[in-house]
């Protein structure tokens, strides 16, 4: 005669909290078992909820911008911007170093932080206000 143990469901021993979070973490799970949906759901809590609880340091610089928009001609070799005098801040009797240095940080809005300034010289616009006419390239 047939053994009637074939149609018994068979038992398996309970796991321990130790066993459980080992599979967690070697992600053991099947889709769709039960276990699995927990570690989708305690990932996507982590990603929604943490960042209203920790500051991750993310914020974009305050640093403000031109107040005055640039003007920007390309010469074939590089590009010749012209920035207003009061969008720079050089101070009085700066060296060359500093001026060129300034320049740049006023110019990196179009030409990013990788531009190379050759020379500079100072411009009136046609209103009259002072400006800096500044050669540079990438």
């Amino acid at each position: 005669m047939a053994s009637s143990s074939s149609n018994s469901a068979v038992i398996q021993p309970r796991r321990g909290i130790r066993q459980v979070l080992r599979s967690y973490f070697y992600w053991t799970y099947e889709r769709g078992t039960f276990h699995y949906d927990i570690m989708v759901t305690l990932i996507l809590l982590f990603i929604f909820v943490t960042p209203h609880l920790w500051d991750y340091g993310a914020k974009p610089p305050l640093v403000a911008g031109p107040v005055h928009p640039l003007q920007v001609v390309g010469n074939g070799r590089g590009v010749i911007v012209t920035v207003q005098a009061s969008d720079v801040s050089i101070p009085a009797g700066a060296s060359s170093k500093q001026v060129k240095k300034a320049l740049r940080q006023a110019i990196e809005p179009v030409m990013g932080d990788s531009s190379f300034v050759e020379k500079w010289e100072t411009v009136t616009d046609a209103q009259g206000n002072l400006a800096w006419k500044v050669w540079a390239h990438r």
